[in-house]
């Protein structure tokens, strides 16, 4: 075995080491707080994993570059050389992953951690789910440093890259490993460059007889302590064979199931998960763990709520991991933000990213806030929204290298402390919508951060892809909103959001999406009752929302196209572009323009002027027709919208009339909300919600 080490690396200090393993320090351990994984069998999830071209994105940053874009002024420098044995980009040809030793039977041999390079082969675990996110623990947590262990075997070069909060990186050392037996590699790297950013990472470049990694990982320095025990809450709704495989996944992970103390599922749909065929076989490794709860539909803020509550009645966890029941998991992410929570200043939520279930190496945010003036939620400044990994690695996407602070997680993955839930309290009732952030605002009063971790992550259904703006989601969209606004708004009258609610009224008008407005409308009246109504229309309400849809025409949807009459006209394939406003005159100018057609007799048309797609269905594309044929944002259906003067005018002067209520009675409603809402968080509250949900609840008693 020979162990070639860059100049100033100290030399071999014991059997099987390149280079001497970290000293320990005084009263500390070292912890492992990030395993180096691989994907299974899904190769589109590869990039998120590994990168076999580091080169991926660079022609389209340069380009980006030399247009003088926003955020790529600062003149980052191309990626370094790729050097020897640059992979052709076929993942597959230069990595396999789950091999196995079987020169060395004694040697451990992880199939989720071990993969073997090809000769002349190089891969880069510069990667969202390989990378360190060393900004993030300098920013959050007590740790000062951070240590890389690797068991390699074979003839490779070790490069180690840092990066800077601009997006710059660079190699910080080389190690040259020539072996035919297994050995450890240890670097331990400093914390304190990464204030506003940065990411550790290495890449390995095999040589001629190929390299095996063994295992990988990071590790950082800790008080000897257990590990915090954490329970998990699922809210589901007739998604069994989710749950099923949540349920198998959990039990066939060991290091996951052993730091769970319990497993809660708040089933509230009428397929019960305990009803599936593959229950039984799914949680029997989960034995005692797994508590299944059925209660009426009242929702996630219900589900999630009575997680909440049962974790800290039960006094056993530490953290609560609230989870989405239509999601799939990467369960090294339990594990990542248990540790980071572990290690953090203070009780922090820790919450993981999205990526789409559809496309699944685009991620949904990096990390999101709520922009107070007009109480909305977006992307947290300095990131974007729908990235792509497999068009654009992390190496050449500068924004990614920049810390992103959140203001809040969605609670499709969040892991909260029941210290804060002790404190804060369990959520808003407000069914769907808008309680994680409400949440995570309250938290955050009380001191109580949230921080979206880059490694820690789910994939699930994009929103993009769903039709909640327009359904019966519609009502909770704005009344939630406009609940949280008065919870915690800074401005007297609520900022913009009354006057940009009104505005999106006028769209839906515009739109002839009457069923819309109608649901908008009495959202914002039922706010304007006061906060009573939340507890108990909770399990109530859908019934309502449904019923109230039925009455208008474009709620109406149609599976199949053909049971609508053929549309008088073929809509040009450039109607969006060639509509779409462009400057403030330009809008105001299609504004007054169809208004002022909402005034016209509508023509009796016995088929729809057009059959739109709903990409291309925008207001003032429908605010200049009579009736068309518009398709759900989800494909399954499509309704025939139709324009009608007596419904918008109706509509509309009512939608006036509550607009200006809700901004002349703001102040009084929001001390109204403020005062209510230590009750209708509490525990106590809830637990009579809950009882009621199942008298409530079809067949209860």
């Amino acid at each position: 075995m020979t162990d070639d080490v860059t100049a100033g690396a100290p030399a071999v200090a014991k059997e099987g080491w390149v280079g001497a393993p970290a000293a320990p320090v005084a009263g500390r351990t070292l912890r492992v707080v990030q395993r180096v994984v691989f994907p299974g069998a899904d190769l589109d999830v590869v990039p998120l994993y590994v990168e076999t071209n580091p080169d991926r994105g660079a022609a389209e940053l340069h380009a980006e570059q030399v247009a003088g874009a926003r955020g790529y002024r600062d003149n980052t420098p191309p990626p370094p050389p790729s050097g020897i044995g640059v992979a052709t980009g076929v993942t597959q040809s230069v990595i396999r992953f789950g091999v196995s030793l079987p020169a060395h039977p004694a040697e451990e041999i992880l199939p989720r951690r071990s993969a073997a390079i090809k000769a002349g082969g190089r891969v880069s675990f510069g990667t969202y789910f390989n990378a360190f996110p060393a900004s993030y623990w300098r920013r959050w947590t007590t740790v000062d440093s951070v240590t890389l262990r690797l068991r390699v075997a074979g003839d490779c070069a070790i490069i180690l890259y840092r990066s800077a909060a601009k997006g710059h990186s660079f190699p910080i050392e080389t190690i040259q490993v020539e072996t035919d037996e297994p050995v450890s590699v240890e670097r331990t790297l400093p914390l304190a460059p990464f204030i506003d950013g940065g990411w550790y990472w290495f890449d390995i470049v095999a040589g001629r007889q190929g390299t095996t990694v063994v295992k990988a990982e990071w590790a950082v320095p800790a008080e000897p302590a257990p590990a915090g025990r954490i329970s998990l809450g699922f809210t589901t709704f007739n998604r069994a064979d989710f749950m099923v495989e949540h349920l198998r996944a959990l039990g066939s992970t060991p290091e996951v199931l052993d730091l769970i103390d319990a497993v809660y599922v708040a089933d509230q749909g009428t397929s019960h998960v305990a009803d599936h065929p593959d229950f039984a076989d799914s949680a029997k490794a989960l034995g005692d763990k797994l508590r299944i709860i059925e209660q009426g539909n009242i929702g996630g803020s219900g589900g999630f709520s009575r997680s909440m509550d049962e974790v800290v009645r039960a006094g056993d966890s530490d953290y609560l991991l609230i989870l989405d029941d239509d999601i799939v998991l990467e369960p090294e992410s339990i594990l990542r933000a248990a540790t980071f929570a572990d290690l953090a200043r203070t009780p922090t939520i820790v919450g993981g990213h999205m990526f789409s279930l559809y496309d699944r190496s685009v991620l949904h945010a990096y990390a999101e806030h709520i922009a107070p003036l007009k109480w909305w939620w977006d992307s947290s400044p300095n990131t974007r929204a729908r990235h792509d990994f497999g068009r654009r690695n992390l190496r050449n996407t500068p924004w990614l290298h920049r810390r992103a602070e959140a203001d809040y997680n969605g609670w499709w993955m969040c892991l909260i402390p029941t210290k804060i839930i002790k404190e804060v309290g369990l959520a808003v009732p407000l069914f769907i919508k808008w309680d994680d952030a409400e949440y995570a605002v309250r938290a955050g009063k009380k001191g109580y951060p949230t921080v979206s971790m880059p490694g820690v992550a789910a994939w699930h259904i994009p929103w993009l892809d769903k039709n909640d703006a327009l359904d019966w989601q519609a009502y909770y969209h704005i009344r939630n909103r406009v609940i949280v606004a008065l919870l915690h708004s800074p401005f007297k009258r609520g900022g913009r959001l009354p006057a940009e609610s009104g505005e999106r009224q006028l769209q839906n008008l515009l739109s002839m999406q009457y069923s819309t407005a109608a649901l908008r409308l009495l959202a914002i009246e039922d706010v304007l009752s006061g906060p009573e109504h939340m507890h108990r229309d909770l399990g109530r309400k859908m019934a309502a929302l449904r019923e109230l849809r039925q009455q208008f025409t474009d709620a109406r949807g149609v599976v199949d196209l053909a049971d609508f009459p053929p549309a008088r006209r073929k809509a040009p394939d450039n109607l969006k572009t060639t509509t779409t406003p462009t400057n403030k005159v330009n809008l105001m100018t299609k504004v007054m323009a169809g208004t002022l057609h909402q005034f016209r007799k509508p023509r009796d048309f016995q088929r729809p002027q057009l059959t739109l797609p709903y990409q291309d269905a925008s207001w003032w594309v429908l605010a200049r027709l009579d009736s068309a044929v518009v398709s759900a944002p989800d494909g399954t259906t499509a309704a025939w919208y139709k324009r009608d003067r007596k419904q918008f005018r109706a509509l509309a002067w009512r939608s006036v009339t509550t607009h200006l209520r809700l901004m002349r009675n703001w102040p009084r409603l929001a001390k109204q909300y403020r005062a209510a809402s230590a009750e209708v968080t509490s525990p106590a509250k809830w637990r009579e919600t809950f009882e009621a949900s199942l008298r409530d609840r079809p067949g209860g008693p």
